[in-house]
């Protein structure tokens, strides 16, 4: 993998490298059954109005205490499989794209594997609401070099285990959720000229930013003790404001190179899916770069903020609806907690 600068300044050495011949030969997603309409959240200081307005949120989806972010995975990963024509054995690399682990260890994806009856690798990757956007650039790292066919990338997070539900500033925001994405090798293409492939991508980090999204208790920094809990550092704090401003002000950056990196127009691009965390973000780039509205895909309103879920769940919706058709040009951004960024722009 290419070496990514992550300074402030988002400028790079050099471009990363295309990475021809890689398809998404399915997806598919898992959620949970209770439906939490803004009226229904029970946290004072939760108003339904004022949520739609500042963040364009309608519902989300809550798992139940007995469902595990493993459980919305499998689900995720059995219909993208079914939806691919492809079975477990023709895995050969599962990676489980989480915040919200079931345990320390095993990892989310071993449990997955396990599930399916895989014979294949497994790992997680921790990038938050920008870990699918890494794992699939890890992933096709993997194709590309030949050492693998196909690789189930799956974004899962249940961020209701982590998110107070004292604190109406952030237990709206965020919901439970799963999606995957089948990433194969395609052979069918001529890639040199308008084949399947990444044309572009960027991954990036502002660790120094890191504190205005955290979870304080819970691991070696920190433990899980009772001073710990009774002062709720085991659940998600955040800095809103200023994560609000960084996220209206990075985003177009990242369209905005993906696009020169590829040397492409920005509106030859087909399918904009950028991570579902507010609408105001999304709405703001997209009218700062001149974006056709009806290009960008937005579903937040009846799903919430599902972390590493966020762009699968778009993908796999859209996909199914046909808005994302052979030889289309899908732009994918992710950005949230590390903080961490990632964007690529693939010829479907």
């Amino acid at each position: 993998m290419a070496i990514v600068n992550t300074s402030p300044e988002f400028g790079r050495k050099s471009k990363n490298p295309p990475i021809p011949g890689i398809r998404i030969y399915g997806t598919g997603i898992g959620m949970p059954e209770n439906f939490i309409p803004n009226d229904e959240l029970n946290t004072p200081g939760c108003d339904s109005e004022w949520i739609v307005q500042r963040t364009g949120i309608h519902s989300r989806y809550h798992a139940s205490p007995k469902q595990a972010t493993s459980d919305l995975a499998i689900a995720a990963a059995r219909a993208c499989l079914e939806n691919a024509g492809a079975t477990a054995d023709e895995v050969d690399l599962i990676i489980i794209c989480t915040m919200t682990p079931d345990h320390f260890t095993p990892s989310t994806a071993c449990l997955v594997q396990a599930q399916l009856g895989a014979t294949c690798a497994a790992m997680d990757l921790n990038a938050a609401c920008s870990g699918f956007i890494y794992g699939l650039i890890t992933a096709s790292q993997f194709i590309s070099n030949g050492n693998i066919r196909r690789a189930l990338v799956i974004g899962a997070d249940k961020m209701s285990i982590v998110i107070d539900p004292l604190d109406p500033r952030t237990w709206p925001l965020f919901g439970d959720g799963a999606g995957a994405a089948l990433v194969g090798s395609d052979d069918s293409h001529n890639h040199d000229v308008g084949g399947a492939g990444l044309l572009s991508w960027r991954l990036g980090s502002e660790g120094e930013l890191g504190g205005s999204l955290v979870v304080p208790a819970g691991g070696s920094r920190q433990p899980n003790t009772i001073e710990a809990i009774q002062a709720r550092d085991n659940y998600l704090k955040m800095e809103g404001r200023s994560v609000f401003k960084w996220a209206v002000r990075r985003l177009p950056e990242i369209v905005m190179g993906l696009v020169e990196d590829a040397g492409i127009d920005l509106q030859d691009v087909d399918v904009f899916l950028l991570h579902q965390a507010n609408r105001r973000i999304i709405d703001a780039a997209a009218e700062q770069m001149g974006i056709d509205p009806a290009k960008v895909f937005v579903n937040l309103d009846r799903f919430g903020n599902t972390s590493a879920g966020s762009v699968p769940i778009l993908m796999h919706e859209c996909f199914q609806n046909g808005n994302i058709e052979p030889g289309n040009l899908v732009l994918s951004v992710g950005f949230g907690a590390g903080l961490t960024w990632g964007g690529s722009l693939m010829r479907w």
